[in-house]
């Protein structure tokens, strides 16, 4: 089983799966090459090919930036936005690989950063083949990645073992866990039979991997990065990168909401959350302020969490922030809330995708808006059968939800999408919680399985190509 936090990672926009995976993946290869004795001293170029989905959508998605700069040894948990961005940077205006210190290649990105979009790596849409070549022109090294959405990466080994049903035989036996459940059903069971909350059976199986104050520091962790996102969304003015010249929508929605505040929301809200208008709707403006404040930093190339993306980034924190504000939520109840998502998005990542090249957009802003219904239908105090019923009414109303960006860039419909997935699940959490006793007609796991078998029937032309939907239409109305 994978832990939240491979779930929940740190890293920068605009793409979990075109920026944060390509970027591991390249520093994987590279290091891989550094560490062979038999490739290392007689590396004299290295060249990349990008297919399917990453070669149509990554010049928008930054899937080059990242390249060079995983190449260059960065990796997004730990690397700053700017200092990535001056390292790719100095990488294309001196058109040098720094392999090691004092050690450097030739590196043309117009020759050794090939983008072949008319071509399909079989095992997923999101593949690349990296290279390393001696100067004689002898191939040293080589190896296919997919970035197999929400940052993860898997090997072209590791995804022809789940193909073939073997992924099993290879799983190391140090992560076996005490409540290892695969599925929704499972995870009911488990915590009536132990009569125990999905948070603590998140929390125990943490605990195989990380001492107490490991996973709180970890959990705390990801709070403060979204927090920290919000309030930059909320304060950063300006045009977010790219052709379509989109303005940044959150600072002066914050200005109207807060009334002209000079300090970031963490601030006002904290001594201004209780006094706000007697518009029974102005919560959710606030709830669509805080998903539109990370997407647009994360379209911006800042820091983020992925959750379980970087294009669904929005959500998750949208609905936590609101929790957090307007429910007078507590550090118990930001722990609640990150382990339940966390347990649900295990889940989707276990038995269809989180990758929008293969699911479209319901396995972005879908999966993140069942995770958040779940959190915090636990934090509304939901029982584990409340908390299932939030989670698929979370992505059953997101269903057959398409992957279509505008020029190829993280901004639009996804930007606004996420304010729609963070007040959609919202309500999936109070109809489930306070109008629902647990009993629903559709389970979680039919849910997801719908949502699996729907992304395989969807056409590949609006699964995060660019090829269909608004990405063609809009420039013809």
């Amino acid at each position: 089983m994978h832990s939240i936090f491979e779930l929940f990672k740190v890293g920068v926009g605009p793409s979990s799966s075109h920026t944060v995976g390509p970027m591991i993946a390249a520093q994987q290869f590279i290091n891989r090459c550094l560490a062979d004795s038999n490739v290392s001293p007689y590396i004299a170029r290295v060249q990349v090919k990008l297919y399917g989905s990453l070669a149509l959508t990554g010049i928008g998605h930054a899937t080059d930036t990242a390249i060079l700069a995983g190449l260059s040894g960065c990796l997004p948990a730990v690397s700053e936005p700017d200092e990535l961005q001056a390292v790719v940077q100095e990488l294309r205006s001196t058109q040098r690989l720094q392999l090691a210190k004092g050690r450097d290649i030739p590196f043309q990105e117009s020759r050794d950063l090939i983008w072949l979009r008319n071509e399909l790596l079989p095992q997923h849409p999101n593949g690349m083949e990296f290279s390393a070549w001696g100067s004689d022109g002898d191939l040293l090294y080589s190896e296919r990645s997919f970035s197999v959405g929400g940052g993860f990466v898997a090997t072209e080994d590791e995804l022809n073992a789940v193909a073939q049903g073997r992924l099993a035989e290879q799983a190391p036996t140090a992560l076996t866990v005490p409540y290892p459940f695969t599925t929704a059903l499972e995870l009911l069971e488990m915590a009536r039979s132990n009569h125990i909350t999905a948070e603590a059976i998140v929390h125990a199986n943490e605990r195989t991997h990380r001492s107490e104050d490991e996973i709180a520091h970890g959990v705390d962790r990801l709070w403060k990065v979204m927090q920290s996102c919000i309030d930059r969304g909320c304060t950063t003015a300006g045009v977010l990168p790219g052709a379509l010249r989109i303005a940044r929508r959150a600072p002066q929605i914050y200005q109207r909401l807060s009334r002209g505040a000079a300090v970031p929301p963490s601030e006002w809200l904290a001594q201004h959350a209780s006094d706000l208008s007697t518009d029974p709707l102005q919560h959710l403006d606030w709830i669509s302020l805080f998903a539109l404040a990370v997407n647009e930093e994360n379209a911006a190339g800042g820091r983020v969490v992925t959750a379980p993306t970087n294009g669904a980034a929005g959500v998750i924190p949208a609905v936590l922030a609101y929790y957090v504000y307007f429910m007078h939520g507590t550090s118990a109840g930001i722990q609640t809330f990150l382990k339940t998502a966390g347990a649900i998005g295990l889940l989707y990542k276990r038995n269809a995708s989180l990758s929008a090249a293969e699911m479209g957009c319901q396995g972005e802003v879908g999966v993140a808006c069942s995770m958040a219904a779940a959190g915090l239908a636990a934090c509304m105090g939901g029982h584990i059968e409340q908390i299932e019923n939030a989670a698929e009414i979370g992505m059953e109303h997101n269903l057959g939800l398409t992957c279509d960006p505008i020029a190829g860039l993280v901004q639009v419909p996804c930007i606004e999408r996420n304010t729609m997935g963070a007040t959609k699940a919202v309500n999936a959490a109070r109809l489930a919680v306070l109008y629902g006793d647990g009993k629903h007609f559709v389970s979680l796991d039919r849910v997801i399985e719908t949502m699996r078998q729907t992304g395989i029937d969807m056409q590949a032309k609006y699964k995060e190509t660019s090829l269909g939907g608004l990405a063609v239409n809009v420039v013809d109305c």
